[in-house]
């Protein structure tokens, strides 16, 4: 049996948004707009310099729906090539591409272009669109044909929001962590006994299989079973905050640290309601009004507009931003924007 694959680094992962034109645009097409790989590259290069461990590209806050397959390879490369120029060539900041088909020929193809274009890891969707009928023997059975195919290590992104609810077993999971080139799942269904029952299976050897939450207020109580981090939307928008908390979560702290622990933790829980409500537009409307970076309403159809109630509904939420912002601002001389890691 081949050697197993290296699992991706443990800690905060940033699924990125993927940046389109903005209507100011010359190049702007109100049904598909191009990407803007501009943008594309500054967010990626300040999450580097944030300390994120790497970056999710096309996963679901990256539209990989929305993007046709001949496109990826061309933002891939860019962004691989824009963190190379500014000094983080691999290993620092990994790029894992994600995938959302139900093809395995398909998937495979994905997995591939994005081999080549500079990506280190596959974040594969549990295919979903057969659910009421697929059963646990099928999905082992897909996810291993993939994994016998694919040219890098792939990780299960259970979501069942965007997988037409199909539920994925711990059993299958255990299955699955066996196979040598498959390293590791997010896991973004909120259910805390099934994460538990992956992250602390005997079954599993963790050292191989890396368990990661989707949830960033879920950060603290996942730590604490096992988990290697988050793949989290908020780390587009407050990564130094997110690194902190989980750097809090790694080992033993003093009477102070374990006090900012958890007031950060709830601080992260509340902010996060704003994805919870909002979605992409709301991760983009952050990312625009916090960072500078992109436009809140760059996003491909049927998603279009922004975060709906505009600067009113913005409003409603700066009393938790603001709260982060105090933490991510004090977090700036750890990673002092332009500063070699």
């Amino acid at each position: 049996m081949p050697l197993p694959s290296p699992p991706p680094p443990r800690g905060i992962w940033a699924p990125v948004p993927t940046f389109f034109a903005s209507k100011s645009s010359s190049r702007y097409n109100a049904v598909t707009p191009p990407f803007d790989l501009d943008a594309q590259g500054q967010h990626a290069i300040g999450l580097a310099r944030a300390g994120v461990s790497g970056l999710v590209v096309f996963g679901s806050t990256g539209e990989a729906v929305h993007v046709h397959p001949r496109d990826r390879k061309v933002l891939l490369r860019s962004l691989r090539n824009r963190l190379d120029q500014a000094g983080f060539k691999f290993p620092r900041c990994p790029l894992m591409a994600g995938t959302a088909t139900n093809s395995v020929q398909e998937t495979v193809e994905q997995l591939e272009d994005a081999q080549r274009a500079g990506a280190q890891w596959g974040l594969c969707l549990v295919p979903g669109y057969n659910a009421p009928v697929v059963s646990q023997e099928g999905i082992v059975m897909w996810f291993t044909a993939v994994a016998n195919s694919s040219p890098i290590p792939i990780l299960i992104y259970h979501y069942p929001g965007v997988s037409n609810n199909v539920q994925v077993a711990p059993s299958t999971f255990e299955a699955l962590a066996r196979h040598p080139n498959i390293v590791g799942c997010k896991l973004s269904h909120g259910d805390m006994s099934k994460l538990m029952q992956i992250s602390l299976s005997p079954a599993i050897n963790h050292s191989n299989f890396h368990v990661f939450t989707g949830l960033g207020q879920q950060l603290l109580p996942a730590m604490t079973v096992n988990c290697a981090g988050a793949i989290d939307g908020s780390a587009n928008f407050f990564p130094k905050s997110l690194v902190r908390l989980y750097t809090l979560c790694c080992g033993p702290q003093s009477f102070d640290e374990k006090s900012e622990r958890t007031q950060l933790q709830y601080r992260v829980s509340c902010m996060e309601e704003l994805i919870v409500t909002h979605g992409i537009p709301g991760i983009k409307e952050a990312v625009s009004r916090l960072r500078g970076i992109g436009d809140g309403d760059g996003t491909r159809l049927p998603l279009f507009g922004g975060m709906p109630g505009g600067d009113e509904e913005w409003a409603k939420w700066l009393g938790v931003l603001n709260k982060m912002e105090e933490v991510e601002v004090r977090l700036s001389p750890v990673f002092p924007e332009g500063a070699e890691m």
